[in-house]
């Protein structure tokens, strides 16, 4: 959370919180980016504004320009030439601040709002009506009045489709709280039980067809109302907090105390609740605030519990999300609304809640205004670096003490440039997890690599610097980058499901964000142009020892090759120390660094053995790093592949992370390689080595978003191979990966605590050839997992 505690003054004088008028809110921390705002649209509840706004943002991207080599500038050593330009992209703010602010976040917003072109503010919800006069008069805009109900399932598609680790299960007592759900590939249909002062129950079918097909006018104003009759509070975080430290057994009647134990005959447990209050019509005595607004919330959750059971197995549905004010986070209405689903469903159905439930109204409201624009035809995805991320809400936290006074929430999306799909030659895309380990739940293996992330913070910092040597301001830009990504990691550490699971990809890319926050679009720009001028000098020496070999010592120096490639790895402590201290350490030196078979993963005789049958017909080759990995390690092991007859796709980053060679990269470092390999040269020409981005600018690999581009031409090209190079996509991620055609996982493991943990040691080898389970031969030899 971004708590601007600093900002905030509370009047004593008031039982409402005020802010000084005269406050000045930092705009490079709350309502970002308004000078090039437009598009507004917001959302006001009882208690809570959240406010939607489109702009556009200029950052700064790393080209790169291959040199023309009929000109003078053909002189030049150098491969290609790296220039720094800036771009425009779309990005959606969303803000969410308690309704006492609004007067005076309304003056902020018109204090920095240059775009006059925006006449309209898109409105919902129940406070729309109330605050109409005020919004146009300080805004000078035209309030117009969207359907409640229609923004939230428009809000809800949207964030289930573009954030993969929105939906999560709440679990009170296990280590992690949150258990996050894969977003199916179809998201559609569902159930929504929208929990505000009535209950609503909506069936989702598609995009644009929804029905309200049951409620109930028992909800949180039933909670809210009584709760303040039995309990005299009138907030309802307070009642809440009466609720957590309360016992219902008190003042419920249980099933025990009707017939004394369990009622065998009927399937009732003795601790079941029979009557909720039942004791207090019999019993003498005054009964506590916490234990009746526990009995309370008991009898609203199981009620609502059942009545959403009832219609999810009525329309044959699985999937149930619960939003409103009456969940908002709090853990106790989400582990009271788990426990009756659970209960009714006996474990069929999950109670499901969003990590942005309280934005739904804002982003539908957003993306009404915004139709002509068509957001829904983008992917978009969220900006770690701009977002606060979900706030604890462990059982043992006082929601007083969770300030939602003074705190402003934020979160923001960046429309990407390609969109994403999954690779459609997943097994089951609706099982599969890109991580290999959860961080959330394995408290050790996340305690090791906040630290390791923390610690790498220097070189990350003196990278960036080093890359902008014009740029005076540049070390003062990496300062704010090392702040603010620290910061993210100390959030981390105290909230892990902040954005989702907690995972090293996801740590990766929150320090990616940051960068490009600050612009530093590719720090490791002339690392990259400097590795790949010297290992192209080397290609025609490696390709022609390569060729003296005999067909099977050549099968074998080709994996070596690649393998000894993927040790160059910047991203890597291990490696870039000794890169850093001895500048000479070359390609040679890395294949003597490799263990000896039997490697710590090895399935090379079972890939050799495949090697011997037909060639495949098309291979899709997921590359990792610049320089020697991909010149002379993946590109040889190419060139074997076309020689074979098999087509070949190499799919490269969309955008730089770390020293991995993006599209841009290797569209040059490929023709240079064709003007010196007739293989390589022929394939370009028959179009039967294909060159296309992944879409994805991360040092890891989410095979369910992918470039819809290159998903269209596995289809086409019938992609019956797949291979995965390097630590990031095929030991962080994909390592369980389950495919429905052959695949190749080649990495070097090059982190000490990784390779203990997986049983082996620094640059341990794990080569994973796999056959789907109904293309196994009798003979064929299955891999036990780590």
């Amino acid at each position: 959370m971004s708590t601007m505690a600093e900002c905030v003054r509370l009047d004593s004088s008031t039982s409402t919180h005020t802010m000084d008028k005269s406050i000045t809110l930092p705009p490079d921390e709350i309502f970002r980016n308004l000078e090039n705002a437009k598009r507004f649209a917001i959302d006001i509840g009882g208690s809570l504004t959240k406010l939607a706004y489109y702009s556009t943002v200029q950052h700064k991207v790393a080209k790169v320009r291959s040199f023309d080599h009929n000109t003078k500038e053909a002189s030049s050593d150098k491969l290609y030439e790296i220039s720094v330009q800036e771009e425009v992209t779309a990005r959606l703010h969303f803000i969410k601040f308690e309704n006492a602010y609004i007067e005076t976040c309304l003056d902020f917003i018109k204090d920095h709002l240059v775009n006059t072109d925006t006449k309209v503010i898109k409105a919902t919800g129940g406070g729309a009506h109330k605050f109409k006069e005020l919004i146009e008069r300080k805004l000078g805009l035209r309030v117009d009045k969207e359907d409640e109900m229609t923004c939230l399932i428009k809000g809800c598609n949207f964030v289930l489709k573009n954030i993969p680790h929105e939906a999560f299960v709440y679990a009170r007592h296990a280590d992690s709280e949150f258990r996050f759900q894969t977003t199916y590939p179809e998201i559609f249909p569902y159930l929504l039980v929208n929990i505000g002062s009535g209950v609503s129950i909506v069936k989702v079918e598609s995009e644009d067809k929804f029905e309200r097909i049951g409620g109930s006018s028992i909800g949180g104003g039933t909670f809210w109302g009584l709760g303040a009759l039995l309990t005299k509070t009138k907030r309802f975080d307070e009642l809440l907090q009466l609720a957590s430290r309360g016992q219902h057994t008190s003042v419920d009647m249980l099933v025990k105390d009707i017939y004394g134990g369990s009622y065998g005959s009927l399937g009732l447990t003795g601790d079941l609740i029979a009557s909720s209050f039942g004791k207090s019509a019999t019993a003498d005595k005054e009964f506590s605030k916490e234990d009746m607004a526990k009995s309370l919330l008991h009898m609203i959750s199981n009620d609502i519990g059942q009545l959403a059971c009832l219609y999810a197995k009525l329309h044959n549905l699985s999937r149930v999300y619960f939003g409103g004010f009456f969940i908002r986070g709090h853990p106790v209405t989400m582990h009271t609304i788990t426990y009756s689903i659970n209960f009714f469903t006996k474990g069929e159905v999950q109670a499901l809640f969003l990590r942005h439930e309280g934005y739904l109204g804002a982003i539908g409201a957003f993306l009404k205004g915004a139709e002509e624009d068509n957001p829904n035809q983008y992917s978009w995805g969220e900006n770690y670096a701009g977002s606060s991320g979900l706030m604890s809400v462990s059982p043992d936290m006082n929601p007083m003490q969770r300030a939602r006074s003074g705190t402003f929430d934020m979160l923001e999306m960046d429309r990407l440039e390609r969109q994403l799909v999954n690779l459609p030659l997943l097994l089951d895309p609706s099982s599969y997890i890109p991580d290999t380990m959860d961080l959330t739940e394995d408290a050790l293996a996340r305690e090791y690599w906040l630290f390791c992330f923390e610690d790498a913070l220097d070189g990350v910092v003196k990278r960036a610097v080093a890359s902008q040597p014009d740029m005076p301001e540049a070390a003062e830009r990496a300062e704010k980058f090392r702040h603010k990504y620290r910061h993210k990691l100390q959030t981390l550490r105290q909230q892990p499901f902040a954005y989702g699971s907690l995972t090293v990809r996801s740590l990766l890319d929150t320090r990616e964000h940051c960068l490009n926050e600050f612009n530093f679009p590719d720090p490791y720009s002339k690392i990259k142009q400097k590795e790949n001028d010297m290992a192209l000098k080397y290609y025609q020496k490696a390709v022609k020892s390569l060729d003296e070999l005999g067909w099977e010592e050549r099968q074998f120096a080709l994996v070596r090759g690649v393998l000894a490639g993927n040790v160059f790895d910047w991203g890597a402590k291990a490696v870039s120390d000794v890169l850093e201290s001895d500048p000479e350490f070359g390609f040679e030196q890395a294949k003597r660094q490799l263990e000896e078979r039997p490697w710590l993963i090895d399935s090379y005789d079972q890939w050799f053995e495949r090697l011997k049958g037909p060639p495949h017909k098309c291979a899709l080759f997921f590359v990792d790093n610049s320089g020697v990995d991909i010149i002379l390690g993946v590109m040889p092991f190419v060139r074997e592949l076309l020689s074979r007859g098999t087509e070949v796709v190499l799919a490269s980053n969309s955008g730089p992370a770390l020293n991995d060679v993006t599209n841009g990269e290797l569209q040059i470092l490929t023709e240079r390689i064709a003007a010196m390999d007739s293989v390589i040269q022929d394939g370009l020409r028959e179009d039967r080595l294909t060159l296309v981005q992944s879409g994805s600018s991360s040092p890891c690999l989410d095979l369910s978003r992918l470039d819809k581009v290159l998903a269209n031409v596995v289809r086409e090209r019938k992609t019956d191979l797949v291979i995965i190079e390097g630590m990031g996509r095929a030991i962080h991620t994909n390592y369980y990966a389950m495919l429905s055609c052959e695949s190749l996982k080649m990495a070097v493991i090059k982190n000490s605590w990784l390779a203990d943990r997986l049983g082996g040691k620094l640059f341990s080898v794990v080569f994973k050839y796999e056959v789907p389970a109904e293309k196994l031969s009798p003979d064929s030899a299955g891999l036990s997992p780590l």
